[in-house]
C-alpha cells in the first residue's frame, strides 16, 4: 500500500509539472472599452504614517525634501504613474474641516485623529498642500467630502475655495499663497455614509446625497464627476436604494472591498501564514469579481445606457498590525502573496470597465496593502509597487478580450478559483500587452497564446516572482521581491505564443 502511494504522489507531481492552458486572443474584437487609467489610482488617507512621515515631513525635516514633500516617496510615485489620488479619507473625511487645514501653518488647529489612534495632528498637511502634490505628481485629485459632520455650506464653499476664480474663496485662497483656482474633477459625497461616515440608512443618504450634491458647483469651467457613497462588499440593497432614489443626480457610485484570510474578517499576520491562508486570500480576492458583476446589474436595471460609473474606491489586503506598531495605524507588511492580490485583481477590473472607471487601492504609503513603506529617513518599495509599475502599460490601453477554459484552484475554506489570471490590451502605438499570474505554489503553467490575426515576431517582457511567497522587502536589506526581465524560453509559430509561467508569479508580455 504504502508503495502504492508512493507511485500516486510521483505521478501527481508529474502532472503538476504539466500543467497548461491554451489562452485565445482577440485582438480583432472591435467596439471593445478603454481601460480608464483611473483603474490603477490610489488613496492615501490621515491614517497612521501614510500622510505625515509617508508623504509630507515639512520643509524643516532632515528627511531630504521637495517644500516639504519627501524626495524618495516624490519620484517612487512619479514612476508609478498615479493616474487619482482620493484624499483625506476614509473614515477621516467625515470628521475634516478643511478651512482648519488652509492658511498659514503656524496658525492651523491641531486636531486629534478619532477614527485611527487618537493621534495629534497639526494640519500641516491641507488642501494646498494636497493638490500641489497632484499637480507635481500630474496625478488627478479625488476630494472625499465631509457629509458625516460637515455642513452643505462647508462643502459649497471648499468647492468654491478649490475651484473659483472670482469671489469671496477666490479671494481667501489667493490670500493663502494661490490665485489660480485648481482643476478638481472628482467630489466624494461622503464616505461610507452606512458606517464611520454617518450611520445612515439607503433612503436617508440617498436625500442627503441629493442634498449636497446639488450645492456643490461647477464654477468657471470645472465639472464636478460627483460620485455617491456607495455599498460594502456585497450589499446589494444599498446599490439598489440609491441608484433608484438618487441615480439620476450622480456621476458615479462607489464601493469597498477588502481582502481577508477568512471569510469570517478573521485578518492573520501580514508575514506568517500558512499555504492554506495564502489560497483562501486568493480565493477571497478572486471573489470581488462576482460582487462587481452583481452590483453592475442592478446598476443596469436603473441605468441601461452605463452613465454612472461603478468606483472601487478602496481595495485590498487587510491584515493584522505589525507586531510592535499602534493597532490604530494599520501598518502591515507586503509580500509576494499581496502582488499576487493585485495581480489577480487588476486582472479581474480591467473586464469590466465598461462600467468599473475608477479603482483606489488601500493605502499609497504606510497603510494596508501600501506601494511604499518609510522608516524615518528609510524607503522601500513593496511587492505590491512592482505590480502596478508592471501593469501601468494598460492604463488609457483598448481593452482586448480573451478566453480560455482555466483550471480550478480549491481554498481549504471551500471556495475555488482559477488557476490563472489574464488580461490583455493594445496601446496606442499598437502594442499588445498581456498580463499573466500563476496563483499555484507549487505548479508551473505552460501557456499557449493564440492570436486571431497577429503574427508574433518579438516578445519580451517582466516577471516578478521570490524566493517564497512570504518574502518581502525590508529596511537595510537587499530587496528580496523586485522585478526582472523575464529570461524564460517563449516559442513562437505563426499565430501561436508559447511559455511558461513559475509558480506563484506576475508576468507582463510586450507582444509585436
Amino acid at each position: 500500500m504504502k508503495k502504492t502511494l508512493t507511485i500516486i504522489a510521483a505521478l501527481a507531481v508529474a502532472l503538476a509539472a504539466q500543467a497548461q492552458i491554451k489562452i485565445s486572443v482577440h485582438e480583432k474584437a472591435e467596439d471593445q472599452p478603454r481601460i480608464p487609467a483611473e483603474i490603477y489610482g490610489q488613496f492615501s488617507e490621515h491614517l497612521g504614517r501614510c500622510i505625515y512621515e509617508g508623504i509630507w515631513v515639512g520643509k524643516d525635516s532632515k528627511i531630504p525634501n521637495k517644500d516639504g514633500y519627501r524626495t524618495d516617496v516624490l519620484k517612487a510615485l512619479k514612476d508609478l504613474q498615479v493616474p487619482v489620488l482620493r484624499w483625506p479619507g476614509g473614515c477621516f473625511a467625515d470628521e475634516y474641516h478643511w478651512m482648519d487645514g488652509v492658511g498659514p501653518q503656524e496658525n492651523r488647529p491641531k486636531l486629534v485623529n478619532n477614527n485611527w489612534g487618537g493621534t495629534v495632528e497639526d494640519n500641516s498637511f491641507g488642501t494646498h498642500e494636497f493638490l500641489n502634490l497632484c499637480e507635481m505628481l500630474g496625478t488627478e485629485p479625488y476630494i472625499s467630502g465631509n457629509v458625516g459632520s460637515g455642513t452643505v455650506e462647508e462643502l459649497a464653499k471648499w468647492v468654491e475655495y478649490m475651484t473659483a476664480e472670482e469671489g469671496t474663496m477666490a479671494e481667501l485662497r489667493a490670500k493663502n499663497g494661490r490665485k489660480k483656482p485648481w482643476k478638481v474633477k472628482y467630489l466624494g459625497i461622503g464616505n461610507e455614509s452606512w458606517g464611520c461616515g454617518g450611520d445612515m440608512t439607503p433612503e436617508y443618504y440617498s436625500d442627503v446625497y441629493k442634498r449636497y450634491a446639488l450645492y456643490a458647483r461647477n464654477y468657471d469651467g470645472n465639472r464636478l464627476f460627483k460620485v455617491a457613497c456607495g455599498a460594502s462588499e456585497d450589499d446589494y440593497d444599498w446599490t439598489k436604494t440609491v441608484m433608484k432614489s438618487a441615480g439620476k443626480k450622480m456621476d458615479g457610485l462607489s464601493l469597498h472591498y477588502y481582502t481577508t484570510p477568512g471569510w469570517d474578517c478573521d485578518k492573520g499576520s501580514a508575514t506568517s501564514f500558512t499555504p492554506g491562508q495564502y489560497y483562501n486570500t486568493l480565493a477571497r480576492a478572486a471573489a470581488v469579481e462576482e460582487i462587481i458583476k452583481n452590483h453592475i446589474a442592478i446598476m443596469d436595471a436603473y441605468d441601461p445606457d452605463r452613465r454612472v460609473a461603478l468606483l472601487l474606491d478602496e481595495w485590498g489586503t487587510w491584515y493584522e498590525v505589525e507586531p510592535g506598531f499602534e493597532p490604530g495605524h494599520l501598518y502591515q507588511q507586503n509580500t509576494m502573496r499581496d502582488a499576487m492580490v493585485a495581480a489577480v485583481s487588476l486582472n479581474i477590473f480591467q473586464k469590466y470597465t465598461s462600467r468599473l472607471k475608477m479603482a483606489n487601492i488601500a493605502q499609497v504609503i504606510n497603510v494596508l496593502q501600501s506601494m511604499i513603506l518609510t522608516d524615518g529617513p528609510r524607503m522601500v518599495l513593496t511587492p505590491t509597487y512592482h505590480v502596478f509599475r508592471m501593469f501601468n502599460v494598460h492604463q488609457d490601453a483598448t481593452y482586448v478580450p480573451v478566453s480560455y477554459r482555466p483550471g480550478m484552484i480549491h481554498s481549504p475554506d471551500g471556495n475555488v478559483f482559477d488557476n490563472v489570471s489574464v488580461s490583455a490590451s493594445r496601446d496606442r502605438k499598437g502594442v499588445l500587452h498581456v498580463s499573466l499570474a500563476n496563483p499555484s505554489l507549487e505548479e508551473p503553467m505552460d501557456v499557449e497564446l493564440k492570436f486571431e490575426e497577429l503574427k508574433p515576431g518579438k516578445v519580451s517582457g517582466e516577471i516578478l516572482q521570490a524566493p517564497s511567497i512570504d518574502s518581502y522587502n525590508d529596511f537595510g536589506k537587499d530587496p528580496a521581491v523586485t522585478p526582472a526581465a523575464f529570461r524564460g524560453k517563449v516559442e513562437t509559430s505563426g499565430k501561436t505564443v508559447r511559455l511558461t509561467l513559475p509558480a506563484a508569479s506576475v508576468v507582463v508580455l510586450e507582444v509585436r
